[in-house]
């Protein structure tokens, strides 16, 4: 008990500081391949088994320097412990501009029931990682075009953290973060409001599920928020899951709407705005111990560089799994 104090305690003390950090690991719908610690530290351990996860994202096929994201993850407890470690790696490319980075968690988490037939559990995570930022300028016009231009690779490498709550009772959870807590001046110190990309993200859902019955639905809500650009948006979720003999099928439809809207020319010279929004469909199906996941994201709005062309991949691995613990419909920790 003493060492939850302890823990607790030095999360405030970093929460104090007035420290902030580069832009990380982009937030896409990732997290709803079953795949919540990829955004939220402090499900690291939660689930019943050791997890480890592959996803893949590739958008605009067929167009050169096209965005693209690799990212590898793996958690799970130590031991029969209320602690948990995790670790995620990942590759971002984006035209000239690339992220290569590595975090490292620790979680701990807090059963609040007498037995852990009822679930009531309260988890704090703290992931800390050092992100390679790289902006490649070899191709850029040269000859005092641009007084910063210096026609290289310019590479900067910064220390990052992001810590977490979430907060799991029955049939719901609700998740609190705050990513890129740490401040760094980027490649050519770039200016405050690109470098103080702090991003505050919050989750909440309920599974539903009639007795006997092998379908349950789940609908959920995430929010997002960037400080330095005052951007904001909101995921709008629903899945549903089969039990079957083999494992689980499950599927599901994401809607993402920016708060904010950006502003264009029209073909007739008037200025018009319009706010992002994306349609995610997901696919899935967990066999014995192994996953796969598919998502498709399309872009509805009319000033685009394409409306399609969003393809995820997700591939995982369960191990060290325990007898299924709570008595209730909460598949991300069951």
């Amino acid at each position: 008990m003493k060492s939850t104090y302890c823990f607790i305690l030095i999360i405030t003390l970093l929460g104090t500081l007035k420290i902030q950090a580069q832009e990380g690991l982009p937030i896409y719908a990732d997290y709803l391949t079953d795949n919540y610690y990829l955004i939220h530290p402090s499900m690291a351990g939660a689930a019943n088994c050791a997890k480890v996860r592959l996803t893949g994202r590739q958008q605009w096929f067929g167009h050169e320097d096209a965005p693209k994201l690799l990212t590898l993850s793996m958690n799970g407890r130590i031991g029969d412990t209320p602690s948990a470690i995790g670790g995620i790696l990942y590759t971002d490319k984006n035209g000239y501009h690339s992220q290569t980075g590595a975090y490292v968690t620790y979680a701990h988490h807090l059963m609040f029931s007498r037995s852990e037939v009822d679930l009531n559990m309260l988890s704090f995570g703290l992931s800390v990682g050092f992100i390679q930022y790289k902006l490649d300028e070899t191709s850029f016009p040269q000859d005092g075009f641009d007084p910063i231009i210096d026609g290289v690779v310019q590479s900067e490498t910064n220390l990052n953290m992001d810590f977490g709550f979430s907060y799991n009772y029955l049939d719901f959870y609700a998740h609190g973060t705050v990513k890129n807590l740490l401040k760094n001046s980027g490649i050519n110190n770039d200016i405050e409001i690109t470098s103080n990309l702090r991003r505050y993200l919050l989750s909440a859902g309920y599974v539903f599920g009639k007795y006997g019955s092998d379908w349950t639905y789940e609908p959920s809500l995430m929010f997002q928020y960037k400080e330095g650009t005052q951007e904001s948006s909101i995921d709008i979720n629903a899945k549903a899951y089969k039990t079957t003999q083999f494992g689980s099928l499950w599927g599901g439809l994401s809607y993402r709407q920016s708060l904010d809207g950006a502003q264009y020319l029209t073909n007739s010279g008037a200025i018009d705005s319009q706010k992002l929004q994306n349609i995610t469909p997901i696919i899935g199906v967990n066999y014995d111990q192994f996953m796969f996941a598919y998502t498709y994201t399309y872009q509805t709005n009319s000033v685009v560089f394409t409306n399609g062309g969003f393809h995820q991949l997700t591939l995982g691995y369960n191990f060290n799994c325990k007898k299924v613990r709570y008595d209730c419909n909460c598949p991300a920790v069951n």
